[in-house]
């Protein structure tokens, strides 16, 4: 006890010139041990006694590989590529739904672009990957600076320390301490563990990107989509309006006969049951329109409702072209997001093998710090109270029995599971995009086939009604035909539906669309490509009510009554004015909230 009472007792007063002896001995020590190992290090490098200090040099001071990316099996041209329905233009159409010529249809692509919650939840995960890589630069600077500051009091047992005043006449019971200073930590990057960090951080950042790409290419290929079936929906509820109307004269002209004796109660039963069949098909297009409706309001992000007022205009099957802009097949290697993105999650796990590697070598640190203290606190900033130390140093996990070089060979096999992943992305993009080709080709012939058929049921069904009225046939043969002329019409609206679709498989497929975030007018005027998705203003869906005219007509009411009061009026309006301006201004800037 008395060994550690006098142990305190020197720490508290110590004398300053001792302290400065010893820590000028100090830095002497650490000067000579630095340069002790930099010519260790420069005898090393410069004699290659090793292979990986070799390679290390190569690579800018960085272990592991370097990446490289690996090739991926691409077709040379299409399998129809002779064709003249496909055009080998390099550069796909960016807005490749205006081939459709439909207002309505690119409306309803801007305001999803602008609302869909599914593009912010990307766009909010680019912005989590760029923090994350910010993060990761950081470390390439002294990982741990504190400023700190600390007060305290020791008050000694007069029991314990009886003969304390024996060994130490005059020595207080109550000691006072005050101290306050910086110190700092700094692992250096000598095998690139933190380069490897910020290259893989990259990558990741890159691939979130892609996928913001790969959700909006979607997004458009499915609004587009839900539209062309919500306009066939409309095409065949038509069809089978008209062709209820057309079957209720049959069973009026049925039952007249039926009156006059000229036919059994047979006629009139057929001409019941092919009009109920038909009249049923109604409330079933009715059910299919309503859903494609609310997976398009979704995609719109609003709750389902009505579009009246966007749906306007006739309903008819948006008309594709005959021919279509597909390149060549290596360009979707640059074009497509999801193989961009795979091919950025493959450089990132290449830089995570560096990672793994730097665990092997040792780390080389600094620890210092520098304050001052003092026994009284008039005495803290004096030029004797100043202390400080500096601590070069290393860590080298050398028993590790195995766990790093199987990480490193984790870290391997996972490259090995990505490169293969992104091979069979590159394959599949092909098979998609040829199989969207084909039947965009072939559902061509399809509907030209179908109309024909609908040429002959409308007239060979003219016909018989004519000979049925004169007598010279049975309903047997009307009942045959108008059910084939509904199915024939129905059939040709879904032909045709087909024949859009595939269009637009085929451009989602060859990664088209996903352009428009950089162009101002779907971006809002943002300088930044994202996030004007998360932050520009929502356009307003028009709503089946009359609120937003009643807010206009209340905003118009509003100004009218301020332009009639006086300057004080006008002064607080001009500041409402300025301070609402500026509200909208920090909201449509994304940079300003992510600072904050």
């Amino acid at each position: 006890m008395p060994s550690l009472l006098s142990t305190m007792i020197f720490r508290r007063h110590c004398d300053e010139t001792a302290l400065s002896v010893a820590a000028a001995y100090r830095f002497d020590s650490m000067q000579q041990w630095m340069v002790w190992c930099t010519l260790a290090a420069v005898l090393l490098l410069s004699a290659g006694c090793t292979t990986p200090l070799r390679q290390w040099w190569r690579q800018g001071a960085k272990v592991g590989p370097d990446y490289c990316r690996p090739v991926a099996p691409v077709a040379n041209h299409w399998i129809d590529v002779d064709d003249p329905r496909l055009v080998m233009q390099s550069d796909c159409n960016v807005h490749w739904w205006d081939v459709f010529g439909d207002p309505t249809l690119d409306q309803l692509i801007a305001s999803a672009y602008q609302q869909n919650l599914s593009l912010r939840v990307a766009g909010m995960r680019v912005i989590e990957a760029r923090a994350q890589r910010g993060a990761a630069a950081g470390n390439l600077f002294p990982q741990s600076q504190a400023f700190k500051g600390e007060y305290s009091r020791t008050q000694f047992s007069r029991t314990s320390f009886g003969s304390i005043g024996g060994i130490f006449p005059g020595f207080p019971r109550a000691v006072d301490g005050w101290s306050t200073g910086f110190d700092m930590s700094w692992e250096f990057d000598i095998w690139g563990r933190f380069r490897r960090t910020i290259e893989a951080s990259d990558a990741e950042l890159n691939a979130q990107i892609e996928s913001y790409d790969d959700i909006l290419v979607t997004l458009i290929a499915d609004v587009a989509r839900s539209y062309v079936d919500l306009r066939t929906f409309e095409t065949r509820l038509d069809l089978a309006r008209r062709n209820v109307t057309i079957q209720q004269g049959s069973l009026e002209l049925a039952e007249v006969r039926f009156k006059e004796g000229d036919v059994s109660g047979l006629d009139v039963e057929q001409a019941r049951t092919n009009l109920a069949q038909t009249e049923a098909l109604i409330p079933i297009l009715e059910r299919g329109r309503r859903a494609t409706l609310n997976n398009l309001c979704i995609l719109l992000g609003t709750p389902p409702q009505d579009l009246d007022d966007w749906l306007t205009g006739q309903a008819s099957v948006p008309a594709a072209p005959a021919e279509v802009i597909v390149g060549i097949p290596a360009e979707l290697l640059r074009r497509r997001p999801d193989i961009r993105r795979a091919e950025r999650q493959l450089a990132a796990q290449s830089a995570r093998i560096g990672i793994a590697e730097a665990d092997l070598y040792p780390q080389f640190s600094l620890t210092g710090a520098i304050g001052v203290s003092s026994r009284r606190f008039t005495d803290l900033f004096q030029e004797l109270s100043t202390d400080g130390v500096i601590a070069p140093g290393f860590r080298w996990n050398i028993l590790h029995y195995g766990r790093i070089r199987n990480n490193i060979k984790v870290q391997e096999a996972r490259f090995q599971q990505l490169a293969a992943t992104y091979q069979d992305t590159v394959l599949r993009a092909n098979l998609e995009a040829e199989n969207a080709i084909v039947d965009f080709l072939h559902t061509q012939l399809e509907v030209k086939h179908r109309q024909d058929a609908v040429k002959a049921a409308q007239e060979s069904a003219a016909i018989v009604r004519t000979q049925y009225r004169a007598g010279s046939v049975d309903f047997g043969r009307v009942f045959i035909l108008e059910q084939t002329l509904v199915l024939a019409q129905d059939d040709l609206a879904v032909a045709q539906s087909t024949v859009a679709t595939s269009l637009i498989r085929v451009y989602k497929s060859l990664g088209g669309g996903w352009q428009i975030r950089y162009e101002q007018s779907y971006v809002g005027g943002a300088p930044d490509p994202f996030t004007p998705t998360m932050y520009a203003p929502i356009a307003e869906l028009p709503a089946p009510s009359s609120d937003s005219d009643d807010n206009e007509k209340s905003q118009q009411k509003e100004s009218d009554e301020q332009e009639s009061d006086g300057q004080d009026s006008d002064d607080q309006d001009s500041g409402k004015k300025t301070g609402d301006k500026k509200s909208n201004d920090d909201s449509s800037n994304p940079k300003a909230d992510s600072d904050e």
